[in-house]
Parts: structure tokens; sequence; C-alpha cells
């Protein structure tokens, strides 16, 4: 299977991969790999299914594209039978692009094109959103972190963090290894599969974002940034954020270098606004999302010795709304898109609430070797009652 970004990661700094059309897969941990396997029953709804660990290999051709190809346990010379398989470019844009770097000034950034009928072609294969595209997309890596100014590139034809932790993660991975090298990755449920537009919140949770196994100094960088954000004030911080806006048929996006700078009324105010699809806010979601949360807290309670660590809670809606949810257009006309008002509208519409990312989880049991903590993760509770407050407070 050739592997290709995948076009819905909104955080992190590992690439996240799409190995079909119901799965992703993330470099093995093996850390994670034992809180998947010995995952409580009542935890299982709330996290994506685990379905098992593939091999992949990094390929790389004469023109020095790299590509990352995934099997059961591939043998390097069997790859080159692939390369009729995958002469498509069409088909493997997302692996074919130039990795060339700029031979100017050092300030200079990769630059990676991509023409649009390719872009179309692997945007009509992953989500229906074939119409978020721009004629003309080109793609610097340098526009995706802040300028001088601390601007940033607010409205995106698709999230460009995934492109960015992916170029990052096949630079690093050709750089240390050499082509024969298997890796192995967790295979996982890709649980925005079934949204057309899917709208994501990703939140790093809890008070302490430092595995037990963090050296001395990344202690220090984590609990530094956990002072100057709002994981210490609210136990909760956001870690990126896609948002579909009906009125302009783009993304938004915001990524973690964003959510570190809000204040915990900053926080409240993009909470509401991943609520909002640019014409009005989404207060059909409210009590659906808050529902879950509240059961999601009832679990984490009653898991004893259980620290989540750097773990990521994802809040997760469809941007395309159901008919009867949406209220005459004409109706908003008047108003300024950045009110968003609120809609009517009674219908649940499907939400969804998924804890990811348990690379730096410890648990008794657990077959790494870890401190042993009695009773819950009280920090990440602290930050999930917040959460559910905040919430309940913009439904009021």
């Amino acid at each position: 299977v050739l592997l290709e970004p995948f076009v819905h990661q909104v955080g992190g700094h590992m690439s996240m991969m799409k190995y079909d059309e119901h799965t992703v897969c993330k470099p093995l941990v093996s850390q994670e790999l034992s809180f998947y396997e010995s995952l409580p029953l009542a935890m299982r709804q709330f996290t994506p299914q685990y379905k098992g660990i593939v091999s992949v290999h990094l390929k790389k051709d004469n023109l020095g594209n790299l590509t990352l190809i995934a099997g059961p346990s591939l043998q390097p010379e069997s790859c080159g039978r692939l390369d009729n398989a995958i002469g498509d470019s069409s088909v493997t844009i997302w692996h074919k692009c130039k990795w060339a770097t700029s031979t100017g000034t050092g300030s200079e950034h990769t630059l990676v094109k991509w023409s649009h009928t390719q872009l179309t072609k692997t945007f009509k294969d992953s989500c229906p959103g074939k119409m978020l595209l721009r004629t003309d997309l080109q793609y610097r890596t340098d526009s995706l972190l802040e300028d001088a100014n601390g601007n940033q590139p607010e409205r995106n034809s698709y999230n460009p963090w995934g492109l960015h932790c992916h170029r990052q993660h096949l630079n690093r991975m050709s750089s240390k290894h050499n082509e024969n090298k298997l890796h192995q990755f967790l295979l996982l449920e890709n649980v925005v599969s079934k949204y057309n537009y899917p709208c994501i919140l990703d939140l790093k949770m809890g008070t302490r974002q430092h595995g037990d196994d963090a050296s001395e100094e990344k202690k220090a960088r984590h609990i530094k940034k956990c002072e100057q954000s709002t994981s210490a004030s609210l136990g909760v911080r956001i870690c990126g954020m896609q948002v579909y806006q009906a009125d302009t048929g783009h993304f938004l996006c915001k990524d973690k270098y964003y959510g570190r700078k809000l204040s915990p009324e900053g926080f409240r105010q993009t909470l509401r606004q991943f609520l909002c699809n640019g014409n009005h806010l989404r207060t059909d979601l409210l009590e659906p999302i808050i529902l879950r949360l509240k059961a999601l807290l009832s679990v984490i309670r009653k898991q004893s010795s259980y620290r989540f660590y750097s773990s990521s809670l994802l809040i997760i809606y469809d941007g395309q709304e159901h008919k009867e949810n949406t209220a005459p257009l004409d109706n908003h006309l008047h108003f300024q898109k950045t009110n968003c008002t609120t809609s009517p509208g009674t219908n649940h519409s499907r939400v969804d609430v998924r804890m990811i990312d348990f690379a730096h989880t410890t648990f008794k049991g657990s077959k790494c070797n870890h401190t042993t903590y009695d009773g819950p993760d009280h920090g990440y509770i602290f930050g999930l009652e917040n959460l559910i407050k905040i919430l309940q407070n913009i439904s009021e």
C-alpha cells in the first residue's frame, strides 16, 4: 500500500499517514502500543480502534522523490515491482512532488508545488470536499508558521499542518536511516472518515505534558509551555483546529502556536469560533458535545493509575449541516459574519469525542518501566471539567 499524508491532521508533530479510507497509521511507539493492547473496555468508545501493526519502507526514486510503502513484511527488493502500479502521478501526487531545497540563502524554504487537477483527484478520493481547492495552490513551508509580525494565514483550502509534519518526517527518516530499513507503524481507525467536511479541534489535555521518560531539559521546556498557556490555568490548551466555513467554502485553520498564546478568554472565544460556520453558531452541537464529554469524564474518574501525559482530545463534527438544521440564508444576511448569530434547529448533529496520542501514557501493568501512580489523572479531569463549564457557558 502506498501511504498518503492524512490531509485532516490538525496537530501533533508526527506524520499521520492515510493507509486506506477508514485507516490511518503512525510510527509505532512501544508505550502507545502497550496502551492499546490493554485498553480498558469502558474507554474503547473514546479512542480510535486499534487495527494492528504494519511494516513501512522508505523508497527514493532516481529523481529524489520519497515514497512510503506499507506491507505485512515488505522486502526492499520487492518494491521495484510496485513502480508500475504507482506510476500514475495523479494517484501518487503526494509522494511524487519534488523535495527540491532552494539553493538560495538559508532563509529560503523548500517549495513544493502541486497542480490543480492532481490535487482534485487526491481530494476526490479522500473526501467530497473537493470544492475547497483554489486553482493555483502553492504550499510554502514557512507560510504555516507566523511571520515576524505574528500574522498567520487563516483560510486554507486544505490544512497545511499535516503536510508540514509529513515533509519533516520524510526528511528525518531519509537522513537517519538507509532505504533498507523497515519501520513499524500502528494502524488506527480514521475517526473522521464518515464526515464530508470534518471540523476538528485538537486539545492537549492536563496540567502536565512531559512523560516520565523526559530528560530534564525536555521536562523544563514542557513545564514552561504549560505555565505560559491555558494548560496551567484551565488544564487544557488548543493544539490545532480546522473548521469549515460555509460562507467561503474553505477551512479556517489554527495551529499549536496560535493555541499556546491564548488567554483563558481567548480560549473561550476560539472554542466559540470552532462552533461557528461563518454564518451562524452551531448551537445544535453544544448539547451532544457536552453529553459526550460528561460521559468521558465519568470514565476517566474511574481509571486508577492512568496518567495521560501529552495526550490529546479530538472534538469532531461535520461542517456540512443537515437540511433541517439550516435556517434560510436570507435570515443571516443582515448580520456581520463575525457575529455568528445562533442558528435554530433542534436535531442533534453527529459529533464525536476521541482521545488520541498515548506515547507517554502510563498505567499499572504497563510494559514500560515508569512510576506507578495511584488514583485517577486529576490534571486531565481538571481540564475536562473546565472544558464542559466553558461549553455550558456558551450554550447559556
